[in-house]
């Protein structure tokens, strides 16, 4: 049977839709990190070109092309304003400040976090993927190096990006922190591969390699 573009389209479309419902019986997780049904908890803009910080006592987050725009929740279901909290108030915690930029010239999680760390006054970065792979990364480190990488996506939860923000900062402050604690599956990556693959092709269509990175304001409602 051949199926054709527009088709092919939809059954994506309906997959990504399904998605928070099926999250659940796919994989443990928090059941309250999962909820789409609540008001969202942080709203972005942008606000022109992202420039390179001269505090060194910050991290910049880099998000991915469709991180809350064409795309609104990881690839196991966390609505993806909750994660971008959990980011900060890792970060905050540790009493660094942090900036919000949005790649748009590629959608690779190694470039994003690299771009970001390279903007930043610390020279520290995270990089994160609509689909939630994220990345620690520090600005002299080649693209594909890092401090640290969080590529299972499925198990991470909020807490999990909380640690992640923590980290960041605590490397911001010239600190050797002990790496985040993640849980393995290696059935994750089988059971999850089709869908990681169709949500990465839909953030790769908004990838544009003529366009600059851009700053981000983000609201904190609540």
């Amino acid at each position: 049977m051949q199926v054709n573009e527009q088709e092919l389209r939809r059954i994506i479309e309906d997959v990504i839709k399904n998605l928070g419902a099926n999250a659940n019986q796919q994989t443990p997780a928090t059941p309250t990190a999962r909820s789409n049904s609540s008001p969202s908890t942080v709203t972005i803009r942008e606000v022109g070109n992202a420039t390179a910080g001269k505090q060194r006592d910050e991290v910049v987050i880099g998000l991915a092309p469709a991180f809350m725009t064409k795309q609104t929740q990881t690839i196991c279901g966390i609505p993806h304003d909750k994660v971008l909290r959990e980011l900060i108030a890792g970060i905050e915690e540790e009493g660094i400040r942090y900036r919000v930029v949005k790649v748009y010239n590629t959608s690779d999680v190694s470039f994003i976090g690299l771009i970001a760390a390279k903007l930043s006054g610390s020279g520290i970065g995270i990089g994160i993927q609509s689909k939630g792979t994220t990345m620690i990364h520090q600005k002299d480190l080649f693209p594909l190096s890092n401090l640290e990488l969080f590529p299972q996506a499925p198990l991470l939860d909020l807490k999990t990006y909380r640690e992640i923000g923590k980290n960041a900062a605590k490397y911001a402050k010239g600190e050797a922190p002990n790496p985040v604690p993640t849980r393995n599956d290696q059935m994750a990556r089988p059971k999850y591969q089709a869908l990681a693959a169709i949500l990465h092709i839909r953030e790769t269509e908004l990838v544009d390699r003529n366009k600059k990175t851009v700053a981000v304001e983000v609201d904190l409602l609540g």
